[in-house]
């Protein structure tokens, strides 16, 4: 559990709803640990399928962000975890880390996506200091967020219904039968980006 509010501010605070909820004892309760879902009507990967589609040689990823970890979970393997403890009297009381066992990695994240969009570019880690405008964040990505869902798998069976890579496949096709309506051409700026290597290059040959 973590020790500082949320990076989205107080109303994003669910760990306090979990608190309240579980010391109140009528109803029973059941706390279900969601992890970033994927599948129709998720648009998270866009930015880097865009980028695919445009046949861009290469994608350029913050080296830190490269190997930070994340707990995914593809909507119908998520559904099923919240079946499960809807409908079993173990779960009540408890609570569960849900997330798909692979991939948590960004780095591999990102090539499973270039998998599934028959993608046959490059992903090159940059440093910070040479990433355009566009690609830089303010997250700390020193600080990973992964959970152990050993609990849910053991005590109520849980398994992916939907293999994880075929749920990231599911995913890319349905952005690319539902495109975005609107794109910011700014967050796709690929000459910064070629200049950014460039630059990159020039200083580490």
């Amino acid at each position: 559990m973590r020790e500082k509010l949320s990076i989205h501010g107080e109303e994003y605070e669910k760990r306090w709803v979990e608190e309240i909820v579980m010391n109140d004892p009528a109803p029973p309760s059941t706390v279900l640990r969601l992890p970033a879902i994927h599948g129709p009507g998720d648009y998270r990967p866009f930015i880097y399928l865009k980028r695919m589609d445009d046949r861009r040689p290469f994608i350029l990823l913050d080296k830190d962000k490269a190997s930070w970890h994340f707990s995914r979970g593809y909507v119908e393997n998520v559904a099923n975890a919240i079946v499960l403890a809807a409908t079993n009297d173990q779960a009540k009381n408890r609570i569960y880390n849900v997330a798909d066992t692979t991939p948590s990695m960004q780095l591999q994240w990102i090539q499973f996506i270039g998998k599934a969009a028959n993608w046959i570019g490059h992903i090159i880690k940059v440093s910070r200091a040479y990433l355009p405008e566009h690609l830089k964040d303010n997250a700390d990505y020193r600080q990973h967020w992964c959970v152990d869902t050993a609990r849910i798998r053991k005590e109520l069976g849980y398994r992916e219904v939907v293999h994880p890579l075929e749920g990231i496949r599911r995913t890319v096709a349905w952005i690319r039968a539902h495109p975005p309506e609107q794109v910011d051409p700014a967050e796709f700026d690929y000459p910064a980006e070629d200049k950014a290597l460039e630059r990159q290059t020039l200083s580490d040959p």
